[in-house]
């Protein structure tokens, strides 16, 4: 088994069983603007459609994207929204080769139809009847036939007819007699249904429901936590509480809690799912349960702040816990991390600015620049050259300051959100990549030699020109000092 370092992920893969309820998230994106003439009702007008993996699909999703190794098993129906699930499954190297089909059923799918970054309805189309027998003992069959190859096990209980008892109390002897460590995501009200369990990752709501007890402070909850792991035997309780952040119950330690990780909420579906996912990952690893509640809780936040199902990546929970990472780094992506950032903004109907250039003696006229392109959109992107790529442009004698000193003084300015570096002679190629909905470059070009204008303006995007900060630039600046000191 992979030990997990402090405050990181770990970067050999840990092997992770994920069954549960497997789901497509769908958003519908568009704008309300009239009432029908038909009934009293609003129309919306649809813009866009994407798909997400939700349920125990998410779970698999988020431990891929932590760098595990994933199985995962559960039902999918004989449809359009199955086989497209798994396309997304296979797409991110995850093994659906015990993802079973159930013609019996729809593909579990959830659709949301989202106007002005605000949920109106949500429909959803889904089977809550248990497998056939036939199905639950082949997927019992394959289940146990992997177990030898995996360092723990998830169970992503939505109530969608996955995890029935026939399946989940064979499945848990297997584990426990191989000593995997068994984590659920519970629905069912009895806890004994999962029974066997290493730790349940429970809702606030879902820990009523099963005590039957509104819990109105802190007392009755410990209460309720101390009869939901007697029922269910399991180690730990982790609570997740919303804005209240979360509760580990690890007995005979005394119960922790943990405030929300600060940030702004967007959106809290598939929080659940990212949790458990992150929670798993570092107790898998080798980290203390109440470790691996705080790693889990900053993958909370960081989900949270996203639209939609989402998950959550390395060097974002690294940029939180400052693990290895200097804080100007978290600004600081690769073309792989920026383009994910971006879809999130893009995905809130924000607008991407993009600019470019040395920056080499940072001075007002570049801050000035900046605070005006950052004026144009909701995020700016700094493409910064690298070392060489200055040296080939300005001389042998450039730049005067390096490259990582150079990305941490952008990186230190408010008005800049990402910084990437790039070695080529322009950045036509990241501007083709990054797809920027506002190109910005200084007075000093005209729109006819601005580099990528008419990629940019091709796909509906623009380009703006900031006016030129007389006596304001690294030449004049170098230049005037030389001419003071000699």
């Amino acid at each position: 088994m992979n030990t997990l370092p402090h405050n990181s992920w770990p970067r050999n893969p840990i092997a992770v069983l994920v069954i549960g309820d497997v789901m497509c998230d769908t958003y519908l994106s568009g704008h309300v603007s009239r009432i029908s003439p038909e009934a009293p009702v609003p129309v919306f007008e649809s813009t866009e459609k994407r798909h997400v993996l939700g349920g125990a699909a998410n779970v698999a999703a988020n431990l891929r994207a932590l760098g595990c190794e994933v199985r995962l098993v559960g039902a999918v129906g004989d449809d359009v929204t199955g086989r497209y699930v798994r396309e997304q499954i296979r797409a991110q190297g995850i093994n659906d080769d015990l993802l079973m089909q159930d013609a019996g059923r729809p593909t579990t799918e959830k659709t949301r139809l989202i106007a002005r970054h605000q949920q109106l309805v949500r429909l959803d189309q889904e089977s809550r009847l248990p497998l056939p027998a036939e199905l639950i003992a082949q997927t019992l069959a394959g289940a146990e036939s992997i177990l030898a190859e995996v360092d723990g096990f998830i169970c992503s209980d939505y109530n969608k007819g996955i995890c029935a008892p026939d399946l989940l109390v064979p499945l848990f002897a297997k584990a426990k007699a191989a000593n995997l460590p068994i984590f659920v995501d519970p629905k069912a009200r009895n806890f004994t249904h999962y029974r066997g369990a290493t730790v349940l990752t429970p809702n606030l709501a879902e820990v009523r429901h099963a005590a039957g007890d509104p819990l109105e402070d802190d007392a009755s909850l410990v209460a309720a936590a101390e009869s939901l792991l007697r029922q269910s035997e399991a180690q730990a309780l982790l609570v997740t509480r919303g804005e209240a952040g979360m509760s580990l119950f690890h007995p005979p330690e005394a119960p922790q809690h943990l405030p929300a990780h600060t940030r702004d909420v967007y959106d809290v579906t598939g929080a659940g799912d990212t949790v458990i996912a992150a929670f798993a990952a570092a107790a898998i690893g080798g980290l203390p349960y109440a470790e691996a509640a705080r790693l889990a809780n900053v993958a909370a936040g960081i989900v949270v702040g996203k639209a939609g199902t989402a998950v959550v990546h390395p060097e974002e929970m690294e940029a939180h816990l400052g693990a290895r990472v200097a804080p100007w780094q978290g600004k600081l992506r690769t073309c792989d991390e920026l383009l994910r950032a971006l879809q999130q903004h893009r995905q809130r109907g924000e607008r991407v600015v993009f600019t470019n250039g040395c920056f080499d003696l940072l001075h007002d006229g570049h801050v000035h620049y900046l605070q005006q392109a950052r004026g144009l959109g909701d995020c700016l992107v700094v493409a910064l050259n690298d070392d060489d790529s200055v040296r080939r442009l300005k001389g042998e004698k450039r730049p005067l300051r390096p490259q990582d000193e150079r990305v941490r003084m952008l990186a230190a300015l408010a008005c800049v959100d990402y910084v990437i570096l790039f070695g080529e002679a322009t950045p036509l190629a990241l501007i083709k990549s990054l797809r920027p909905d506002v190109l910005v470059k200084g007075g000093d070009y005209t729109l006819e030699t601005v580099v990528g204008r008419e990629e940019v303006e091709a796909y509906g995007g623009s380009v703006h020109l900031v006016p030129y900060v007389e006596g304001a630039s690294t030449t004049e600046l170098i230049n005037g000092l030389l001419q003071r000191y000699r």
